[in-house]
This record gives structure tokens, sequence and C-alpha cells, in this order.
């Protein structure tokens, strides 16, 4: 292999590289960014499902018979 052919694969190799820094980056972002909108809607979720359980107690406040 001639020193011209080394040279153009190692910038070949170097550009490749280059490219899959920045893909996994932009997928780094978006996992990040997945994470954070997961968080906040569990969060959300969180909330809901409390203030159901509220509004299921102050609509219903008459206990069971005792046979349930």
């Amino acid at each position: 292999m001639t020193a011209r052919q080394e040279t153009a694969r190692i910038e070949a190799l170097e550009a490749h590289c280059a490219h899959q820094d920045r893909a996994l980056n932009e997928l780094s972002d978006a996992v990040a960014a997945q994470w954070t909108r997961i968080d906040a809607l569990t969060r959300e979720v969180l909330r809901l499902r409390e203030e159901i359980r509220g509004l299921s107690q102050t609509a219903n406040p008459e206990k069971p018979p005792p046979h349930y």
C-alpha cells in the first residue's frame, strides 16, 4: 500500500469516526429528552391518580356494608 493510499484510508476512517461520534451524540440527546418527558408524564400520572382517589372518596363517603 502506498503512502497516499494509507493517508486516504486514514482520512476515510477519521471521517467515519466523526460521523459515528455525531450520531452517538444525537442519540444520546434523544434518549435524554425522552427520559425528561417520561419523568414528566410519570409525575402527571401520579398527580392524576391522587386526584381521582380524592374525588372517589368525596363522591362516595358512605362506608360499604359489613358483608363487603
